[in-house]
Formats: structure tokens, C-alpha cells, sequence
């Protein structure tokens, strides 16, 4: 294969964090176009990519970096789900053509699109919307070779996070009828094995190709099927009586989807993904994995602590709007605080902060845990994210994550400082922030909880809680230092 200059767009997105590093590895030059570089993080094992922003909602920049006129290959794996189920067809066909507009000023020979299985009559309106912006991207002038794929089944997709709280919460589920809809699903190893294989090969331009496992499977026999790989006897009642509405949620209940995703997804599994196209597993000489083997493959990746991406530290997770990053800087007027500070030995500095950079997920809280496990339960009641996200990896954190209710803004682990801030339910806005200061032979532990209020509801809010912060938080900061939870 030549070496390419490459464009990967959705570096910060599930399947773009994983392409990443296979691309480095493979020796390509990779320019990731990001809406924000302060919330891109990266593993630089097998190299450096160049970091250019581009919002592709936005009209494109008027200066362009002039690596930009070199890219040969150019991979689009924006992927819209707003706050508004039915916002992100339109963000979506924008995206799209912003993106051929700015191809338009490169030496591009081939565009790699991810989208979804459409062999359907009848497609739902996210279905629909990636067929469409593939539509888009062939009208380009660019040879355009797009992959589609039905459910993706690996450590930390939307698919198999979804039904592994399914199959592991419930011993007994009265399910939709939705749960007999087929897809074909396909292991992410798989995925990016299709993904690197057509780039520079003139036999896939201007194609479309659908890539899946041989074996079509019902919703109902994928849960079964996880439930075997884990070792749980697991029954599925099915009824009729379930409307779209009930049955998202129903999902946003049980499982760590928000609620408008929740809708977006109960509509596509309304709809067949199912296909006999294998031509490109033949021509790549790649074989999918049967759906058990991936979800097999999927835990060996948790067990081991590697999981690369997860769709909770997307945006698709919450129901933020894409400029949460600006809340860096923690307002100080008109907002309530709550401080604690805790000194400790300048010796153990590098414990707390490894204690400060496990919180939350299964380690907890370190003080209250089962008030903390309440307050996820109520703000999923009022249609908030609540805990159930957890976080991608237990020990570490980076810009952008996901970490229960919170969404990470800063985490500096050289200077001691992790900035959260707060996507629950809240009337208001809400940081915590953690700080280590150092003095002579000691260190302090300072942190502060901000609540900038809405309104007269925001500063009823903050009294009727704050007897709870006088022991929760101090008891927090405590257990910090101590590495007590």
C-alpha cells in the first residue's frame, strides 16, 4: 500500500479514535480535522497526527493550513444525533457538504464513508439520513467508495454497551416486538480491517459495499446469544402493546442511552439490516466474525483495560450542545461554592491524584456513594444521563470523556487539576473541580463544587441541598486523600 496523506474527520468519535492508530501504524501522514483540539486526545505509539479544527456546520475557514491541499484520502465518519431526533438529518447533509467543499480545495483521489445498511423499503429517518449523505458525497467529484455496516459490536459501541446492560440487569425482560427486527452485526475489528483495506485501491472507487457477519439475527437472539458469552440464563417476553414512545423509554430506562438517542434508535431497530452482499469480504479476503466471537473479542478488551473509544464520551450521550468545551473557565459571579480543603504530605501527591483520576464509575465517590447512586436515579427520572455512563477506562481521563453525570473540560494530571462539569438535570450550571497546591513540604487538596443558579427554582435548589454538601463533599475530599471510598 503507498503512503497517503490522510483526512480523518470524527477523530473524536468511536470508530475514528480506533482508525487512528492503525493509520499511524501503517505509516500514512493523517491530518485529523476536529471542531475543538482542547477535547482530542490521542496515542501517539505510532506517531503525531496534524490537528487542524473545522466545524463542518460552519462555512469552512478562509485560511486554510496548507496541508490541506495534500490529502489523497479522506475518511467522513461525522455522525449527527442531536437533542432533536429528527435535527440531525439536516446537520448531517450539512456536514456532508461542507465536507466535499473542502475536499474541493485538495488533490483527493478517494472518499471511505461509514453508513449504514439501506436495503430496506421503508428506513427509518436516521437510515434515511445516511443515505442520503452518501448521495452526497457521490455527486462530488471525488471517487467515492462507501462501506455499510449494520450493528457494530465492540468494547464501548452504543450497540453492545446497550445490550450488556440489558442482559445484565435483567434475568426476565417483557421486551417491544422490535427485539424479532434482523440485523447483521459486524465485530469492530472487522470494521477497521474493511476501513484500511479500500484505501488507494482503484477497485473500490465510486463502489458501495455492504460489509456484516454471514448470519442474519434478531434483536432477541443477540441478547441470548451475550447472554451465553456471559454465562446468565436470560428470558425475553415480547408483547405487542408497546409504542415507539413506551419503548424508547423503556430502553432509556434500563440501559446508559439519553433519551433522545433512545428514540432514534428504537425507530432504526424498527427496520430490517440485513443483507447477501459480500463482495468486498471476498475481494479483501476478509471473513467477519461470527456475532458470539465479537462480543467474546469485546470483553477480552475490558478485562484487559484497552478499550480504545467508547459512544459515551461522544456528544451522542448527552444532550449538550458541541460548544461545552468553552466552560473551561469556571464563572465566578453570581454563582453558589462549596470548598474543601485537605493537606496532606507532599509524599503522597501522586496517590491522591491517582485517586482524583479514578472517580467516579465503579470505584464511586469515596464518601456517600449510595446519596450519589440517588441522585443518578432521580436525574434519570427527569430525563437526565444519571450514572449509568460510568467511564470508559478506570484509571484514566481525558478531555471530553464521559464520567457518570459529568463531562471532563480540563484533566492535567502533571499539575493536579480536573475540571467536571455537570450534564444531569440541574436549574442551572454546575463544575467540580479538583486542584493540588503545593507549599514547602505539604500539599493541599482544594475542591470546589460551582452552582451558577437559573432563576428564583436554581437558589431554592442550592438551599434545599446544601445540608447535604456539608457532609457529602467534605466527606468527598477527605476520602480523596485518604484513597477511601
Amino acid at each position: 500500500m503507498n503512503k497517503q496523506t490522510i483526512l480523518l474527520t470524527g477523530a473524536t468519535g468511536y470508530i475514528g479514535k480506533r482508525l487512528l492508530p492503525l493509520l499511524l501504524k501503517d505509516g500514512h501522514r493523517v491530518i485529523c480535522a476536529v471542531r475543538d483540539a482542547r477535547r482530542f486526545s490521542y496515542d501517539n505509539t505510532y506517531g503525531t497526527p496534524e490537528v487542524i479544527e473545522i466545524d463542518f456546520l460552519k462555512p469552512l475557514p478562509k485560511n486554510l493550513p496548507p496541508s490541506v491541499s495534500e490529502i489523497d484520502t479522506a475518511f467522513f465518519l461525522i455522525h449527527s444525533m442531536s437533542s432533536d431526533s429528527g435535527d440531525f438529518k439536516s446537520q448531517e447533509q450539512t456536514t456532508a457538504l461542507t465536507f466535499v467543499e473542502l475536499l474541493s480545495h485538495t488533490k483527493a483521489k478517494q472518499i471511505i464513508y461509514l453508513g449504514g445498511i439501506v436495503n430496506a423499503t421503508s428506513l427509518s429517518a436516521h437510515l434515511e439520513s445516511r443515505k442520503q449523505v452518501g448521495e452526497i458525497l457521490q455527486a462530488s467529484a471525488i471517487p467515492t467508495t462507501i462501506l455499510r455496516a449494520g450493528i457494530i459490536v465492540g468494547s464501548g459501541s452504543a450497540s453492545f454497551e446497550i445490550m450488556r446492560d440489558l442482559v445484565e440487569k435483567l434475568p426476565v425482560m417483557v421486551a417491544p416486538k422490535w427485539l424479532n427486527t434482523r440485523s447483521q452485526p459486524i465485530g469492530i475489528r472487522d470494521v477497521l480491517q474493511f476501513l484500511t483495506g479500500v484505501i488507494g485501491r482503484n477497485d473500490c472507487l465510486n463502489q458501495t459495499f455492504d460489509i456484516a457477519s454471514e448470519t442474519p439475527l434478531s434483536y432477541r437472539e443477540m441478547l441470548l446469544q451475550f447472554a451465553e458469552v456471559r454465562g446468565l440464563k436470560r428470558y425475553i417476553l415480547t408483547v405487542p402493546v408497546m409504542t415507539p414512545r413506551l419503548s424508547s423509554y423503556w430502553l432509556y430506562f434500563v440501559t446508559s442511552t439519553s433519551y433522545p438517542l433512545a428514540v432514534n434508535l428504537v425507530n432504526s431497530m424498527n427496520v430490517d439490516v440485513t443483507t447477501n452482499d459480500h463482495r468486498l469480504s471476498k475481494l479483501l479476503n476478509i471473513r467477519p466474525a461470527p456475532y458470539k466471537i465479537s462480543v467474546e473479542r469485546a470483553f477480552s478488551r475490558i478485562n484487559q483495560q484497552s478499550v480504545l473509544s467508547s459512544w459515551k464520551d461522544a456528544l451522542v450521550s448527552s444532550e449538550m450542545d458541541t460548544n461545552f468545551i468553552n466552560r473551561v473557565e469556571v464563572p465566578e459571579l453570581g454563582c453558589f461554592r462549596d470548598q474543601q480543603q485537605v493537606v496532606f504530605p507532599k509524599s503522597k501527591r501522586k496517590d491522591v491524584i491517582e485517586n482524583i483520576w479514578r472517580l467516579g464509575g465503579d470505584n464511586g465517590y469515596y464518601y456517600g456513594n449510595v446519596l450519589w447512586r440517588i441522585r443518578g436515579y432521580l436525574d434519570k427520572l427527569v430525563g437526565g444521563v444519571g450514572l449509568r455512563r460510568g467511564r470508559t477506562h478506570p484509571s484514566q481521563i481525558n478531555p471530553g470523556d464521559a464520567l457518570d453525570f459529568w463531562r471532563v473540560l480540563v484533566a492535567d494530571k502533571e499539575q493536579g487539576r480536573l475540571l467536571l462539569y455537570a450534564e444531569m438535570k440541574l436549574p442551572g450550571e454546575a463544575w467540580l473541580e479538583f486542584c493540588i497546591i503545593e507549599s514547602d513540604d505539604k500539599c493541599t487538596l482544594v475542591q470546589t463544587a460551582t452552582f451558577r443558579p437559573l432563576g428564583v427554582g436554581g437558589r431554592l435548589y442550592w438551599y434545599a441541598v446544601s445540608f447535604l454538601h456539608l457532609f457529602v463533599f467534605s466527606g468527598m475530599a477527605r476520602g480523596i486523600v485518604k484513597g477511601k471510598t
